[in-house]
């Protein structure tokens, strides 16, 4: 459950879920975890790789983040986009993405996997193929901002699975996730 503060500071229960899990060898897509569970260390998705360990991967990117409502509306767009095809390791549904792009927002994964969110994706060429024109700065936050992928560091770590709850355990200072890189 993802509980937010109304005005009058109460909470209000929104239903946030794990909508996809996806890992690589290295590069992209990242295709669907089998079994649809995976153990989540400060090290990211195990199984999990980075060609290019320059901008990917690392304690502050271990996990990339993307909204399932952002790839929906990137199809209804017409982008040949698919979960996983960005390179994401989690597909979660439910969150108001623009809301939660805060420095420090802090998420439950699950019963254990807890992370913070550190900054953009920023989009590569390498992603091109998932959009229109090759269009890949369409999810770029310089470019459209609320639309990126997000990275995230672990701070606990433990096993999640296609449908855990996602819950935001501290919304961040208010100030948008830092620059992409």
């Amino acid at each position: 459950m993802l509980a937010r503060r109304c005005s009058s500071g109460a909470r209000r229960a929104v239903s946030a879920r794990i909508h996809g899990l996806f890992r690589s060898p290295g590069g992209v897509p990242k295709r669907a975890v089998e079994g649809a569970s995976a153990r989540v260390t400060v090290d990211g998705v195990e199984g999990d790789w980075q060609l290019d360990r320059k901008h990917h991967g690392g304690p502050d990117r271990a996990l990339c983040l993307f909204s399932l409502e952002l790839i929906e509306a990137l199809r209804a767009e017409g982008h040949p986009i698919a979960p996983g095809a960005l390179g994401e390791n989690l597909t979660l549904a439910g969150l108001d993405w623009p809301a939660v792009m805060l420095s420090g927002t802090r998420l439950r994964l699950g019963a254990d996997v807890r992370v913070e969110l550190t900054r953009p994706a920023p989009p590569c060429k390498t992603i091109a193929h998932c959009f229109v024109g090759s269009e890949f700065k369409r999810v770029s936050e310089k470019v459209h901002p609320g639309w990126s992928r997000l990275y995230a560091r672990v701070l606990a770590e433990g096993v999640v699975h296609v449908g855990d709850a996602v819950e935001v355990e501290f919304v961040g200072d208010g100030t948008a996730v830092g620059e992409e890189d």
